[in-house]
Formats: structure tokens, sequence, C-alpha cells
């Protein structure tokens, strides 16, 4: 992975080039001010915690210091599942350390790993017994949530009672805490609340796999633009479609929702099940579903696997060739989904559909085995 960041060996290039706008608002960081008006900029404030990180190795270039904090990261993450892992005999560790090189060199160059690493050690803190292991996994959620939004949902499948508001409180009061001390020392922290609502359907998403169907079947004449910073699709339905995904979105949290007030057996696997569960399906029904949101899956799919009680083996399963044809897709055929020729249209398909796939069988399996059969509450 470090040899083809560094030296693009297979011709792949490009992949780096988000590390040079990481670096771009570095700079405005260290003006005091987060980047506004900037529609690239679409991250929670916490992120910028991450951007201003490689600032602590000053010997070294901001690339050097960004792959080397993110080569960290992914040395914690492992590490920690090879603990989880060790007391069980299950395969955690292994599904996270064979399956992110699929994704070639992208996870370096992408603060993804620094995030999947607060929420694998979330749910490893919030699965142990002890009321200060419970807090610690709430406040890594919160501060997660601080950086990417999608952390937060390592808290879905927390048994009710003392446990929930341990961790759900101890979430809030970090998340407040980070929010504060940003809006103390740097102006616009909230300013990417304003680049959200025009982002439109990527070319990667399920919507855009849709849209290309529609498009090389001749009866949909739109068009692939750049804008805020991805490609996206522009024409008749787009939006139309934009407003479907997010209605999917609130569905698959209405779900959500409605499996913990049904599920009556909890299993020291099911706070990890459940966490899997509602990211895949907030994945499937996103608009955008960018080549990283397959870092998050390996991670919290690799968490499940160091507990022997979990359903989600299958699902790890279907996610693996995901990331695979995810590499494909981007950077390898990136050309080629882009023009929406058969071989990258091909590429989407199959990725997306076992994306679809994993996330249907996640939420079945999930509600299967703590809704069906007689209850028993998790104490």
């Amino acid at each position: 992975m470090v040899v083809l960041l560094v030296r693009d060996t297979l011709g792949i290039g490009g992949v780096g080039r988000e590390v040079d706008l990481y670096r771009h608002w570095y700079a405005q960081f260290a003006q005091g001010t987060f980047p506004t008006g900037d529609v690239t900029w679409q991250y929670p404030p916490g992120a910028g915690l991450v951007i201003m990180s490689p600032g602590l190795v000053p010997w070294l270039t901001y690339f050097q210091a960004f792959v080397v904090l993110s080569l960290l990261a992914d040395a914690v993450v492992a590490l920690a599942l090879a603990r989880a892992d060790s007391a069980r005999l299950t395969h955690g560790a292994w599904v996270w350390v064979c399956g992110l090189p699929l994704l070639l060199h992208l996870p370096l160059a992408r603060y993804d790993v620094q995030t999947t690493a607060l929420a694998v050690l979330a749910l490893l803190a919030v699965g142990a017994r002890s009321t200060a292991s419970q807090r610690l996994g709430g406040a890594l959620a919160g501060l997660g949530a601080m950086v990417k939004v999608w952390p937060v949902l390592t808290l879905i499948g927390t048994p009710r009672g003392r446990t929930t508001r341990e961790a759900w409180t101890a979430a809030a009061v970090a998340a407040l805490a980070l929010l504060a001390t940003l809006a103390l020392f740097f102006s616009g922290p909230l300013g990417f609340l304003r680049q959200q609502g025009g982002r439109g359907i990527q070319i990667e998403s399920l919507g855009g796999t849709v849209l290309a169907l529609a498009g090389a079947a001749g009866t949909w004449p739109g068009r692939v633009e750049f804008r805020y910073g991805a490609f996206e699709y522009v024409g008749p339905y787009v939006s139309t479609l934009g407003h479907l995904s997010l209605l999917l979105t609130v569905i698959a949290f209405g779900w959500l929702l409605l499996w913990r007030v049904r599920a009556g057996r909890w299993t020291p696997a099911t706070p990890l099940d459940a966490a899997l569960a509602a990211v895949l399906l907030f994945t499937a029904t996103s608009r955008v579903i960018s080549p990283q949101y397959m870092i998050w899956l390996l991670g919290l799919a690799a968490v499940c696997l160091t507990s022997r009680a979990t359903v989600m083996r299958p699902v790890a399963l279907l996610l693996l060739p995901a990331a695979a044809l995810s590499s494909l897709a981007y950077p390898v055929l990136y050309d080629e989904v882009v023009a929406g020729t058969n071989q990258g249209l091909t590429v989407m398909v199959l990725r997306n559909g076992l994306l679809l796939a994993a996330a249907l069988l996640a939420a079945r399996r999930l509600w299967t085995s703590t809704v069906t059969g007689p209850p028993e509450e998790a104490a």
C-alpha cells in the first residue's frame, strides 16, 4: 500500500491528491478558521483535528506525516482487534489486515482509517463490563461523530438500561466539549452544514448506478459533472432520486428504532452486529458512497468477527469482494466509471449489488437473532 502511494507503480495515480487538499485546509486552520465557503469542506468540525494532526510531526512533510499517522491508526486497529481475538480465537483481526489492502493505497490517503479506529475502539470498550470502559466507549463514539458523524451509530445496539445511559451520556458530553473547544479557538466550525444541502447523486452510489443503467439504455439524457469535489450526475430526475435516497435513509433510521424497541435478546455480539447493520443501511441509502466508505465497513465487520456469537459472518464475506470491486471502480477503472462504459458499469453494478445484498442480509440477521424467540434481556 505504501509503495503504491509513493511510487504509483501501477500507473493509478490521483489517490494522493486528497492529501494535497488536506494540506490546503491545514493552512487555513493555521490562520484560526475553518474552510468556510469552500464547497469541498463537508465534514464535521472534529475532522479539523485529524487534518491538523500532521503538524505533530514537524520534521516530516505534510504528506509523509499524514501517511505515518494513518499507518499508526491502522496498527492501533489491528492490535485492538488482535487483543480481542486472542481470548476467543476468532478472525476479526485477519479481516482487517487482509481486507484493507484490497482497497490498494486509498486508505493511507484518506482520514477514514483514523475515524474507523475511533469507532472500533468505541465498540470494544462499550462491550466491556466496567462502567468506566462503557463511558470511554461512549466518549470515543462521540468524538468519532464529531469527526465524521457515522461513528455515533456504534452505540445503536447498546443494551437497554445502564449501559445505554452511560455510553450515550458520555458521547454527548465528549461531542459537546470538543465542539465548544473548537468554537473557542477557530471561527466557522459549523460552516460544513451549508455545503451538504447541495450534494447530488454521486456516480458511485446506488442511485448513480440506476441513472447509469438508464443512460446506457438510452432512456435518461443526463450527464456527469464534477461538483462538490466529486463526480455527480446532472439532469432530469436527479433531484427526485436524491430526495428518494434521503427518504430511504429516514426509513432505515426508523427501522433501527423499531428494532431497538422490539429486540428482546442481547448477546455480547449484538452491539457489534447492530453497528455494522446500521452503517450498511445508511451506506446503501446514501447519495454518495465514496470508496473510503468501505474502510468503515471493513472495520466494523472485523469487530463483529471478534465475537463467536456474531451473526454477521456472511455479511463480512460479502464485504471482502465488494472492497476489491471498489478498488477497481476507483482508482483502477475510474475513467471507465465516469464515462459509463460497459466495463465501468459492470463493476459498479457488481459492487453496489454486493453492498445492497450485505445491507439487507445484515438487517435480516440482526432482526431474527434478537427479535425472534423468547426475550432474554441483557444485564
